[in-house]
């Protein structure tokens, strides 16, 4: 409250502008609820009630003797979090999707379970003709085993669902009555041909698929175990082939309808953990979205740079297993912010002005650099995602405008010489400061917003080679990362140095295609004996010069 009438007071005198830069906040309690332990404790404590709760529903096993049980495979499932997924066992909103996910799971596998047994009870035939045994085992063939390795290997990675398929299935066998063990295979396998289907989901079509294939593996291990059938074999007539059929569509169809409900719950689970998958990613790349044909219209020049953009940087990360659809996406974003003073940038500039002659280099590198803050301006205003602002904050890092900053020591250069002919005095010529003329940051942290730093760099200086050749791309593709190195731009990034050497083969190859020379076709007026081409009744020209 002090603050607000303390900025009001400077607005008064002129001191301060009246307009608020919108931003994201994260508040102390909020932090604290993302990465405190106290808030850690009370997520595995929750997982533990929630777990002994769904085995004491069931009286009749010794429900003490697997609630222990349960406890030390959910220390070895934290345990294994820790050494190898430290990133998510740090933030507590992960944890809260894996063991609630998990959990959810298993409060499925044990209503379909218990429902199960109780047609036993119902009766021995009921009206539609089936036995209380064989309602049993069709209730038994519709256990959901791939629903949390699905949903985990879309949102967070393969490594999280095979994660999730080994400790649902040590769970799920636990759940009900004694230990389950072709409850336990079934649920493995199956989990894992979720999870190898869908290593790359870039189609919503594609967990239906994988839901097929799950379904299709139940139908498979149903069969083996013998919880389809019996079938006779020595007398195949004698089979009831109806319940067959029957147990066979639940079995198949069970994985499908898993495959629709991971379908409609990702909407759900990537908002509330701002989670943002390939299939979204996909969605976001529509280039009908306002701030892109804003783009198109009032700077041609930078959109055509946020396509080139994107090419590099998508072919890169596919490269080195990056986020590809991401790095395309992030791209067409990450210069949203020229949209303001689109002139002042050299692809959109006139050839007949430029606009930075008439400005001193401390203002021209202000405007140039307040084009960051622009952005994240312009993506909060349009509800972009936080992946997307994190990279329009990151794209320049804290690198320096070295053309202003070269031209401000220059001047400076210039006012000394003069100042010793006009007896000007050394503390009143301006000093230049090189903070001045630097990005706000923060550097690149994730992979993806370094490639995305490297292309954006490497695709705006190849605008400025005057005979492109693969020696000079290779010369210039070197001397940016090195500088960008040396300056320290990529020191809080996950790149290795072997995958920055795989970044740039990809950005050689790339404007290497998109940079080739074309011959030369002749003048219509020229005589056709000093046409480059040879004589030919076709006037089709030579495939090179495609």
């Amino acid at each position: 409250m002090l603050g607000f009438f303390e900025r009001q007071r400077l607005v008064k005198k002129g001191l301060a502008s009246s307009k608020l830069r919108r931003r994201r906040t994260e508040s102390e309690w909020l932090q604290a609820l993302e990465y405190g332990p106290l808030a850690k404790v009370a997520i595995c404590v929750g997982f533990i009630l929630g777990l002994a709760a769904i085995i004491y529903s069931d009286l009749r096993s010794q429900p003490m003797e697997k609630v222990f049980i349960a406890v030390l495979i959910f220390l070895t499932a934290l345990a294994q979090l820790w050494i190898n997924h430290p990133k998510t066992f740090e933030r507590n909103s992960r944890l809260v999707l894996m063991f609630g996910v998990m959990l959810v799971h298993l409060g499925i596998v044990k209503l379909i379970l218990v429902t199960a047994d109780n047609q036993i009870l119902k009766g021995m035939i009921s009206p539609d003709g089936l036995s209380g045994l064989e309602r049993q085992q069709l209730w038994k063939l519709c256990v959901p085993y791939a629903f949390a390795p699905l949903v985990l290997s879309v949102l967070l990675g393969k490594n999280h669902g095979i994660y999730a398929a080994i400790f649902v299935s040590l769970w799920g066998a636990l759940v009900y009555r004694s230990i389950d063990a072709i409850f336990l295979v079934m649920s493995l396998i199956s989990g894992f041909i979720a999870v190898f289907i869908t290593l790359e989901v870039r189609r919503r079509v594609r967990l239906v698929r994988a839901g097929f294939f799950v379904g299709l593996s139940t139908w498979i291990l149903a069969l083996i175990f013998g919880m389809i059938g019996p079938i006779i074999w020595e007398s195949l007539g004698g089979t009831n082939w109806k319940i067959i059929g029957l147990q066979s569509l639940v079995a198949i169809g069970s994985g499908i309808v898993t495959g629709f409900m991971v379908s409609g719950a990702l909407p759900i689970f990537e908002g509330a953990f701002r989670i943002t998958t390939n299939i979204s990613w996909l969605e976001l790349a529509d280039l009908n979205h306002p701030l892109l044909k804003r783009l198109i219209m009032e700077a041609p020049g930078t959109y055509h740079h946020s396509l080139v953009v994107a090419n590099l940087s998508e072919a890169a990360a596919e490269t080195i297993g990056a986020s590809a659809s991401m790095c395309r996406v992030c791209s067409y974003f990450h210069d949203i912010g020229k949209l303001v003073k689109p002139e002042y940038f050299t692809e959109n500039m006139r050839r007949d002005r430029n606009p930075h002659d008439e400005l001193a280099p401390t203002m021209s590198a202000l405007i140039i650099i307040a084009h960051v803050k622009e952005g994240v301006d312009l993506a909060l205003k349009h509800g972009l995602n936080q992946e997307i602002i994190d990279v329009i904050q990151q794209h320049h890092g804290t690198s320096l405008a070295y053309f202003f900053y070269k031209r401000a020591l220059q001047q400076q250069e210039d006012a000394r010489a003069g100042g010793k002919i006009m007896n000007i005095r050394e503390e009143d010529i301006p000093e230049v400061r090189e903070e001045s003329f630097r990005y706000s940051g923060p550097r690149p942290q994730t992979r993806e917003a370094a490639i995305i730093s490297l292309a954006d760099c490497i695709e705006s200086a190849s605008r400025s080679l005057d005979r492109v050749t693969p020696q000079k791309i290779d010369q210039l593709i070197k001397d940016i990362i090195e500088k960008r190195l040396l300056d320290g731009q990529l020191k809080e990034c996950d790149l290795t140095m072997r995958e920055l050497e795989e970044v740039a083969e990809s950005f050689r190859r790339t404007l290497q295609s998109m940079m080739h020379s074309r011959v030369a076709y002749p003048d219509a007026k020229t005589d056709r004996r000093e046409t480059p081409f040879p004589a030919s009744r076709s006037t089709v020209p030579p495939v090179s010069a495609a």
